[in-house]
């Protein structure tokens, strides 16, 4: 942390279920009479292994008509945006708040009668394609001990219930008896092939996990859906999404509308959480995207006439300011654009796109300004090595520019959304590699972000086990194994600054064999102690260019920035009605050793 004083100037799991046993009647040998016996058999033993199944008909509820008609008219009504939701998904598309709508309905008709097949796993099915999707496991089980041919669909979902269970083996059995039974499984290979592969990865990943451990960050966690967290790049800070009340009016389905919360990290803990003050966060959804890396700029998207739009906040002292939607130059008006994150230099923005013509859902995308003075995009272009025939993104780029953090549902996939590495070669990025378990789970997990020293990163996951639907969790990196030695990486490195305390650069920090130094201070009145608003500039000294020009933030005096090691600097302090103030610095290669 670098104290900068100026002097002021003189005035001037659920448990799977065993499968249904299909018991062989042995015909007796004995006389005539043992048709009369057999017929006897067949049908009692029929009865014992369908009893608990309860139809929704008149002759189950001789008492209650007026109950079984409201049942039957709430299954009706929660059919509709039921059959909307599964177009929706077989079409790679988001099904928007379909399963929820549904659910409310269906869920009316379970208290009524909850022994149906069918409607267990119509209920089972919308909870699996929800955030909370191991809700379903037990609906999914019950439908099939009740009747496992209660819907043309049951073996399927059944397949995807084991698999988000972790049966892996029985999973792929489930998926190969859908194909066998079902005719139409043949428009919808693509996804029971894609089932099978999922398993076979997941397995062979859990067999063999990296060196990482995760970590639910229950501080920030609530009974919601909390995602999409995004860092500075000392982790001092992080800003995420959240669908917890506040203040908001629940909406048809009993939820929230999603807003922008943040929390600041002392001693290993983080602080409570607190809804961003300023212009961000208002009466419909706002979702947070990305951090720039010296924490001053945010991306975020909300719907703008029936469509997501990206856009992007400044943080002006304590506040955040009004989001400012991104001129992109996109070629359908139909698109929407979320998930957007900066790259290295913030002359681009990686986005996800998805729009009416596009058959598989989100792709990435980029955008380059032709000026920053301006600010106007070029037109997007999608990036053809990270796509795949399934949903894609976000993403986060590496402070180098050299490495790409990308979620997808296709791919090497687990199962849900995973997170892949792609690295970038003379300008191509290479085809995105599953970062592997335990990061990745059948569930959904995604939304990666991470500090300089990429020891630490942060995702946002609904794996089993958490507060609530999505979860933010920490990612801790333990590298390769190696013979222990005397830790210095934590070690003071330098003060550029006289006489103050706490003058020093932080920790030297190597991302992807290129050398940054997290480079953060305050400026301050020398005389009361008080933050002030400076202009920085940071300039290379070997070759005299300014590198870097800056405002530290007007409420509190604060910055941070990143800088190659190896090299001496100049830093040029300047603020209204104070003295100007100036200072050579080394940040030496190879200090983190």
């Amino acid at each position: 942390m670098v104290l900068v004083t100026i002097g002021k100037r003189p005035q001037n799991s659920a448990m799977r279920p065993e499968k249904i046993i299909t018991q062989e009647i042995v015909a007796f040998n004995c006389s005539v009479m043992s048709r009369k016996i057999f017929t006897l058999c067949s049908v009692l033993m029929a009865f014992v292994s369908m009893a608990q199944n309860v139809e929704f008909k008149a002759a189950n509820f001789k008492d209650d008509k007026d109950g079984l008609k409201n049942a039957l008219d709430a299954i009706k009504a929660g059919d509709v945006f039921f059959e909307l939701g599964n177009a929706a998904i077989f079409d790679i598309h988001s099904p928007g708040m379909n399963y929820q709508l549904a659910l409310v309905e269906f869920e009316k008709a379970q208290k009524f009668n909850p022994k149906n097949a069918q409607l267990n796993f119509k209920i089972g099915v919308c909870h699996i394609n929800s955030s909370y999707c191991a809700k379903g496991f037990s609906y999914i089980y019950e439908a099939y001990k009740l009747d496992p041919a209660c819907d043309p669909f049951m073996e399927f979902y059944y397949a995807k219930a084991l698999q988000l269970d972790g049966k892996y083996d029985d999973a792929i059995k489930a998926f190969d008896a859908f194909e066998a039974a079902y005719k139409k499984a043949d428009n919808f290979s693509k996804f029971v092939s894609k089932g099978k592969k999922e398993c076979r990865l997941a397995k062979a990943a859990e067999e063999n996990p990296i060196r990482a451990w995760v970590d639910n960050i229950a501080e920030l966690n609530s009974p919601f859906n909390d995602l999409a967290p995004s860092i500075t790049t000392d982790g001092g800070e992080i800003i995420f999404t959240s669908d917890r009340p506040n203040g908001h009016t629940p909406n048809q389905v009993g939820g929230y509308d999603k807003d922008i919360y943040s929390s600041s990290q002392s001693d290993g803990k983080w602080a409570a959480p607190s809804a961003l003050k300023g212009g961000v966060n208002t009466t419909s959804d706002d979702v947070s995207n990305n951090l720039s890396y010296d924490g001053t700029k945010m991306l975020l998207h909300r719907e703008v006439d029936g469509q997501f739009d990206i856009m992007e906040s400044t943080l002006n002292g304590l506040n955040w300011t009004s989001p400012v939607e991104m001129p992109f130059q996109i070629s359908s008006s139909k698109a929407n654009e979320v998930y957007a994150a900066y790259s290295e230099d913030g002359w681009s923005i990686y986005f996800s796109r998805d729009h009416a013509e596009r058959e598989n859902g989100f792709e990435v995308m980029y955008s380059s300004m032709q000026s920053k003075i301006q600010k106007n995009y070029m037109a997007a272009q999608m990036i053809s090595t990270v796509n795949s025939k399934f949903n894609d993104g976000p993403v986060y780029i590496t402070l180098d520019g050299e490495t790409m953090y990308i979620a997808s549902e296709g791919g090497d996939s687990y199962g849900g959304f995973d997170i892949f590495v792609s690295e970038r070669t003379q300008g191509t990025w290479s085809k995105p590699v599953n970062m592997g378990y335990p990061i990745n789970t059948p569930y959904d997990d995604f939304f990666f972000a991470s500090t300089a020293n990429e020891k630490y990163a942060y995702i946002a996951s609904n794996r089993e086990g958490g507060k609530g639907g999505y979860d933010v969790y920490k990612v801790t990196f333990m590298g390769a194994e190696k013979t222990p030695v005397m830790a210095t990486e934590d070690y003071l490195l330098a003060s550029i600054v006289n006489p103050m305390k706490d003058n020093s650069i932080e920790t030297t920090v190597d991302v992807n064999k290129k050398s940054f130094t997290v480079f953060k201070g305050i400026t301050i009145d020398a005389m009361t102690k008080k933050p002030v608003e400076a202009s920085i500039e940071i300039t290379d000294n070997a070759t005299g260019k300014i590198i870097e020009t800056f405002t530290t933030n007007s409420a509190t005096g604060k910055f941070i920035i990143t800088l190659a090691s190896g090299k001496n600097y100049g830093i040029a302090v300047k603020a209204e009605g104070y003295l100007f103030h100036s200072e050579n610095f080394d940040i030496p290669m190879g200090a983190a050793d």
